[in-house]
């Protein structure tokens, strides 16, 4: 039987096993460009057999008008209505904590302190963020994943970059303010998809998310049915391109650009980012 209880508005329905362990947190919408980071996030629960054992209810942070719920039928007959929920899951042998859900509608601040207080109380080491974003980047070379922290110590450590992002912001930017003020360790990937592609979700992106994160925390990389929807997704891109002349000049333009410059830095990366933010942020106000 579990032993519910409840961390501010997170509902505890059982309690894992950890030590110290890496908490990682993906969001759908606005910081998911092509599903990447939820895609990633989703496969890492699949391939560590993580395990619910929290859940935050969506009903002080979500409008139903804009995220909706969904209805499903079992047996043909007995319809289920699934919530926006998000689910908070643990993968005992690998020492992880992976957070799942869609990026709440209201009460951010509320919503972001309460997974800091539950990783605090569940001595979380550090706090790793998936995020995707759009980019002029050709689909034809390695996904670019931007790897940012605020910490010296930890930038010095991991390879990261410095954020000096200043704009609008998606429950990733608040979440990671929210770790500086529990004093969490924290770091942001985000990985860059090509903006002329719409086919929702991008495995390329995703597999280069999880083996970014692989490199920094030790997590499992990806491999299987993802590696082979990474590639038949590209084989799926390649056609379309080909079948449209323009796009197919368009990209050999983001190709040359890509091969004459130097591999993207972290700063380069994190220019790109910021450029996306703002024109997110302008077209949520416009």
């Amino acid at each position: 039987m579990c032993d519910t209880s409840s961390v501010d508005v997170i509902t505890i329905e059982s309690t894992p096993k950890l030590k110290r362990p890496t908490l990682v947190a993906a969001f759908r919408g606005w910081n998911d460009a092509g599903g990447a980071a939820s895609l990633a996030a989703g496969y890492l629960r699949a391939v560590t057999d993580a395990e619910r054992f929290a859940v935050i209810d969506p009903d002080p942070f979500v409008d139903y008008q804009q995220t909706r719920p969904s209805v499903t039928l079992e047996d043909g007959h007995v319809r289920n209505v699934e919530w926006p929920e998000t689910e908070i899951l643990a993968a005992e042998p690998h020492d992880i904590v992976i957070v799942i859900g869609p990026e709440p509608n209201m009460r951010w601040r509320a919503y972001s302190d309460a997974i800091c207080q539950l990783a605090r109380k569940m001595r979380v080491e550090l706090v790793v963020t998936l995020g995707a974003l759009l980019a002029d980047t050709p689909h034809t070379r390695p996904v670019p994943v931007s790897s940012t922290g605020s910490d010296d110590e930890l930038i010095a450590r991991l390879g990261l970059t410095r954020s000096n992002y200043e704009g609008p912001t998606g429950i990733v930017g608040v979440l990671h303010d929210a770790c500086a003020r529990a004093q969490l360790r924290s770091a942001s990937l985000w990985a860059a998809t090509p903006h002329y592609i719409s086919a929702t979700p991008n495995p390329p992106a995703a597999v280069a998310l999880l083996e970014r994160l692989a490199e920094l925390t030790g997590t499992p990389g990806p491999s299987g049915d993802l590696v082979r929807a990474a590639s038949e997704y590209a084989v799926r891109v390649a056609a379309a391109v080909a079948e449209d002349p323009e796009l197919g000049a368009y990209v050999e333009q983001l190709e040359s650009a890509a091969d004459a410059e130097d591999p993207p830095t972290g700063e380069d990366l994190a220019r790109d980012f910021e450029r996306y933010l703002r024109e997110q942020g302008g077209e949520e106000s416009g």
